[in-house]
């Protein structure tokens, strides 16, 4: 069939909707389109270019697969609803970006699923593709349809609408993925017999249609509510981690976008991962083990990026940026290399027990923006009980450091509902608020005090799938609103703004977080009634969410608020992220008790399971500093540069450690 290009159906459509920008081709840096005759892979973020374009995963994998010979990857993001409604009006299909191709015509599409609200978006892709919504429905000829990330860890709300969901790191996985189904394509393999072939023979691939789900009392009594079909087909999915990523360059092929984007600046990782274990979050337990990329590696990076883009910004990113044992040296030769050219080096995610003086003045630069820092609760037993592992002194002297370095705004975030929280707990939020303010003011000249600015940030607790807290329920729509006006009433501070997210997208969030299977007849069924773009405040549309249940007799509440014991099997207990099911119960009951757990990066292991399950150890430079930092022993932990010699230790003493009592397993 000869290549489709769309372009003459597109163009007289971009003077009819706004930013066309969104839909052109030709930016710096893009890759050619597929070569004629070339396997065709198109990678969709599900949402806007604006979003899309920054989203680091689309080009890690895009970049990945074009590395391969006689494979090819494009780009294609949601349109807006303008752009869409338009498009079904006049009968133009989804199309990628590079080659204006209609998205159906590729072998294989990718869909990242980003965050839980996502999920109508997903349905909207497939829809203005014209790819069937159900893998069931799809023919032959169809497109193999692929999804992946971080919502691949609870994947069964968006089950049927994939043939294919991809657990972990993508790398290596996804080209190995598409070289398998262009290699059975080859040979003629029908359907079927690809999709059952990767599920035997690809690392982290779970192929829906290869289980039956089960029944609950079925489930509890068989440890899982999805039952393989073949005896070949893997019981217990386990994530995929890039092994290569400490030595890969930090530093890939990046786009410069012709419009504005979110993070529109030059984006480096160096690092993966984050130890800390705050029992909230999955992007801590789903990205571990913790490797850090080489200085060297980074700041030639920095270096690159910054002449080959243009960027006057860069961001050095990961889930704990100043955790990197060698952020200082980063930061410092950085700042050297851009002295006098006008760059901003920014570093988004800062720990307040890593923001100290030094911290400070590396990260100060000459264009300050705001500074977020995530207390996340407002009082220390409630953060001894999520295992924050940061104090008021931390936060205060963070506070004082950077408005002494010159900055004048600063974020604080917290949760709100998060388990065993109180009233108390809510008016320490604004305690800890006000006495930050009044720290800020101080550290200022008098003169300048004026323009100090506070602003408090709430989110909604929302449970999510493999982490200490998924048996734990989110409280309703009508309590969080009790609890944040509770807030605003108890913040006496004018100077101090109170900003909270709205709690009825929340609940949807938490529904698809903690739901099983059932759950994505109510995504079709709110997409039907014209739920999309879920995660824009504007175009949330509830009714479409509430008329949805009504019409399936489900009640998504039972879903978000329902708390469970630690024995309780979770819909997504055939998919694992090697964390141990064992220490996810462990970190709750510690929680009760409102006992921490040490970061296992500074400290001795804490038996979480990951490391020895993938086998991938812990890849520090070096020996990190902070407060935590004691000589320890921990066998699944590599420094590249160590300070000094540690004592042997085989990796036999940790795994004893899994069947000690839990004094002694994190001692």
């Amino acid at each position: 069939m000869a290549r489709r290009d769309l372009w003459p159906q597109v163009e007289p459509l971009l003077s009819r909707v706004e930013r066309p920008a969104r839909y052109l081709n030709h930016e710096w840096g893009c890759a050619a389109p597929v070569a004629e005759g070339d396997f065709a892979f198109c990678m969709i973020y599900p949402d806007t270019y604006e979003l899309g374009q920054a989203n680091q995963a689309v080009r890690i994998l895009v970049n990945a697969v074009n590395a391969m010979g006689g494979m090819g990857a494009e780009r294609a993001f949601l349109p807006a609803v303008d752009m869409a409604d338009l498009m079904r009006e006049e009968g133009v299909p989804l199309f990628s970006l590079e080659s204006c191709r209609p998205v159906a015509d590729f072998d294989v599409v990718g869909i990242t699923l980003p965050h839980e609200l996502a999920a109508t978006n997903v349905l909207e892709t497939l829809d203005l593709a014209g790819i069937p919504l159900r893998a069931a429905d799809r023919a032959e000829g169809d497109p193999i349809v692929l999804a992946g990330g971080p919502c691949a860890y609870n994947p069964e709300p968006y089950a049927p609408f994939f043939d294919v969901i991809l657990v972990g790191e993508g790398e290596e996985q996804l080209p190995e993925t598409l070289a398998l189904i262009r290699e059975l394509r080859a040979s003629g393999a029908p359907r079927a017999e690809i999709l059952r072939e990767v599920a035997r023979r690809v690392g982290g691939a779970y192929v829906p249609s290869l289980y039956r789900w089960r029944s609950e009392d079925e489930a509890q009594a068989a440890g899982s509510w999805a039952e393989p079909l073949f005896d070949d087909v893997p019981r217990v999915v386990h994530k995929r981690v890039f092994e290569e990523f400490a030595d890969s360059p930090a530093l890939e092929p990046m786009i410069v976008p012709y419009t504005e984007v979110v993070h529109d600046r030059l984006n480096v990782e160096i690092l993966r991962g984050c130890a800390r274990g705050c029992r909230f979050c999955q992007a801590g337990m789903m990205y571990r083990p913790v490797r850090e990329r080489s200085a060297d590696n980074i700041v030639d990076a920095v270096a690159r990026g910054l002449a080959e883009t243009g960027y006057d910004e860069v961001s050095l990113t990961s889930l704990s940026s100043t955790d990197h044992s060698q952020i200082a040296e980063i930061l410092t030769r950085v700042n050297a290399d851009c002295a006098g050219a006008g760059v901003r080096v920014s570093v988004p995610s800062q720990r307040l027990d890593a923001f100290g003086v030094e911290m400070a003045e590396l990260v100060a630069g000459q264009k300050k923006g705001g500074l977020t820092f995530a207390p996340e609760a407002g009082t220390q037993r409630l953060r001894d009980v999520i295992n924050k592992n940061v104090t008021e002194d931390d936060l205060f002297a963070a506070i004082d450091a950077a408005f002494a370095a010159g900055w004048r705004r600063c974020k604080l975030y917290f949760m709100v509902g998060l388990p065993t929280e109180t009233d108390d707990d809510i008016k320490g939020i604004a305690s800890l608020a006000q006495r930050a303010y009044d720290r800020a003011k101080a550290a200022v000249p008098p003169e300048q005090r004026g323009s100090v600015r506070m602003s408090v940030s709430c989110a909604v607790f929302v449970p999510k799938a493999q982490t200490p807290f998924q048996w734990d329920g989110q409280i309703s729509p009508e309590e969080t609103l009790r609890r944040v006006g509770l807030l605003k009433r108890s913040v006496k501070y004018k100077a101090v703004d109170v900003h909270y997210h709205d709690p009825a997208t929340s609940f949807v969030e938490a529904v698809m977080s903690r739901g099983g299977r059932e759950v994505a007849d109510w995504v079709e069924a709110a997409w039907r009634r014209g739920a999309r773009f879920d995660a824009w405040t504007e175009l949330f549309n509830e009714e479409a969410w509430t008329g949805a249940a009504e019409e399936l007799g489900l009640d998504p509440a039972a879903i978000a608020q329902a708390e469970f014991p630690t024995d309780y099997v979770l819909p997504w207990a055939h998919i694992t992220a090697a964390v141990s099911p064992k220490f996810l119960a462990r970190e709750r009951e510690r929680a009760a008790a409102g006992i921490t757990t040490p970061d296992c990066t500074f400290e001795n292991c804490s038996v979480c399971g990951a490391c020895p399950t993938l086998g991938v150890d812990i890849e520090l430079q070096q020996e990190r500093e902070g407060k935590e930092a004691a000589p320890a022993a921990n066998p699944y932990r590599k420094v590249v540069h160590p300070r000094e010699a540690e004592p042997p230790c085989h990796p036999d003493q940790a795994r004893q450690a899994e069947g000690s009592t839990e004094e002694e397993a994190i001692r």
